[in-house]
């Protein structure tokens, strides 16, 4: 009986591990390709960004991660794709601020929670605002300009990539703390807004520093502040808003990398390993050359970003009178 006992024990033994070895390995992650949503056309900085952590992640994870572009709406055909997508972690999304934080307040419905839909895995870049203008010997400071706005209200322009764009909410923030009026003129891009900020048909733009850096560093045009606590190590000589004596003057259109929610943390924290990887010496100073700077972090800074800009942005948006479309 004894002999019969341990016969079939060792036989299930042997079933036992025979299995496990044919088995596919439990937990492994990621064990086939990865989709990467990107709610905007090719070509922008979130891509660029996402197109970089794509090429690091398929190398250090072993698995293709697929930029998939989903232009269109303000991200309300790109954003839900991962927030309805199984929390697996085989679905993420490289997003701008405004997708997450902005919208809430200048759409009435959203088909998706910027908050409840998502884990955050870690912030990627920065793009501080940066305030610029085309005459330098009219506005050489921001003092300057304040005093001009102030002296003659609603007659400085700037312009913007459109209500309620980062542009703009940069503009509503320096109104609101400087207690100057502006005129807020409204384009339909980035593209010819900072085209005619170059024109001199604006007086100024408070720009996402890609779009703007390269023209500062051609002498097209002035930068006045940047809108960081530090100075932007992209513009060292640009003074920073606090320098020019509001402490309470910062704004930056940074890119993050999240989940859908409900990924398991231990997914996460390996994305956000890889990510801490991804950029590194090399990757930072290829994205600096396009006004960006890297800053990863963990997960719950970037949870803590995105509940602060919900809040301030939607301050600004009542500010401004917007109505939510």
């Amino acid at each position: 009986m004894n002999a019969r006992r341990t016969t079939l024990q060792l036989i299930g033994a042997l079933c036992a591990l025979g299995y496990a070895l044919h088995a596919p390995a439990q937990g492994k992650y990621p064990d086939r390709p990865v989709r990467i949503i990107v709610g905007l056309p090719a070509g922008g900085s979130v891509d660029m960004i996402a197109r970089v952590l794509s090429q690091k992640f398929n190398a250090s994870l072993g698995q293709p991660f697929i930029v998939d572009n989903r232009a269109g709406a303000s991200g309300q055909i790109g954003m839900p794709v991962v927030a309805k997508a199984p929390a697996d972690g085989y679905t993420l999304v490289v997003s701008p601020a405004s997708f997450l934080t902005t919208n809430k307040s200048i759409f009435k419905t959203l088909p998706y929670d910027p908050e409840a839909d998502f884990s955050p895995v870690s912030p990627l870049v920065n793009q501080p605002m940066v305030l610029v203008v085309k005459d330098k010997q009219k506005f050489p400071t921001l003092a300057a300009l304040l005093a001009a706005a102030k002296a003659a209200p609603g007659r400085v322009t700037y312009a913007s990539s459109g209500d309620g764009s980062p542009q703009h909410l940069a503009g509503l923030m320096f109104e609101t703390r400087t207690q100057a009026r502006l005129l807020h003129v409204p384009y339909k891009g980035g593209a010819p807004a900072i085209n005619d900020t170059l024109a001199g048909s604006v007086d100024g733009m408070f720009a996402v520093m890609p779009e703007a850096i390269t023209h500062i560093q051609a002498g097209k045009l002035h930068a006045l502040g940047v809108m960081s606590p530090q100075r932007s190590s992209l513009l060292p000589n640009t003074p920073t808003m606090a320098e020019g004596g509001f402490a309470d003057l910062n704004l930056s259109a940074w890119i993050g990398l999240l989940a859908p929610a409900k990924t398991p943390r231990a997914i996460i924290d390996q994305l956000n390993r890889a990510v801490h990887a991804a950029l590194d010496a090399e990757v930072k100073a290829k994205l600096a050359e396009n006004g960006m700077e890297v800053a990863p972090n963990t997960p719950e800074v970037l949870q803590q970003m995105i509940a602060r800009d919900i809040k301030l942005h939607a301050e600004l948006v009542k500010a401004a009178g917007l109505t939510p479309q």
